[in-house]
């Protein structure tokens, strides 16, 4: 926890550092509880642990410090379904939550849907992946960090 004017205290001092060294078009990814953090870091993003928070509230918290990029169409990714889940109907509500939390921070709010191997593939190209205790089946999120203007830095 850090105990800092500001911080938010669910933002761990690995994931501070993280953001902090993050530059423009640098990605994050919010991995569910499901997702493979260790395997996917073998090939190169820093492994940050966050057992326990769910996504939305690590969001929030991550959006206070983290301008998203606003030069590209979708900011920000999930992890599409996979063909069985979609014959069957399978909802994930968890998308309307991140839609209606970038909305809040300034962005279109939209979602890049992208195909389970190829998120996999995206996710080891991170700069950074936050292992979670998110439960929503396909809670996975990636963001990527924008540009903070010279008139909003202090």
């Amino acid at each position: 926890m850090v105990v800092l004017k500001g911080i938010p205290s669910v933002l761990s001092p690995e994931l501070l550092y993280a953001l902090a060294k993050m530059g423009h078009a640098d990605e994050l990814v919010l991995a569910d509880a499901n997702f493979p953090v260790s395997s996917v870091c073998k090939c190169g993003p820093i492994e940050i642990r966050a057992d326990g928070l769910q996504i939305p509230v690590l969001l929030e918290a991550i959006l206070k410090l983290f301008p998203l990029d606003d030069y590209v169409r979708c900011p920000a990714a999930v992890m599409d379904l996979v063909d069985s889940d979609k014959e069957r109907g399978l909802e994930t509500p968890v998308w309307a939550t991140y839609i209606h939390m970038l909305k809040q921070s300034g962005s279109q709010g939209s979602l890049e849907t992208v195909e389970r191997f190829a998120f996999y593939e995206r996710a080891k190209k991170a700069f950074a992946v936050v292992a979670t205790g998110e439960t929503a089946l396909y809670g996975n999120l990636i963001i990527k960090k924008g540009v903070i203007a010279p008139s909003e830095l202090c």
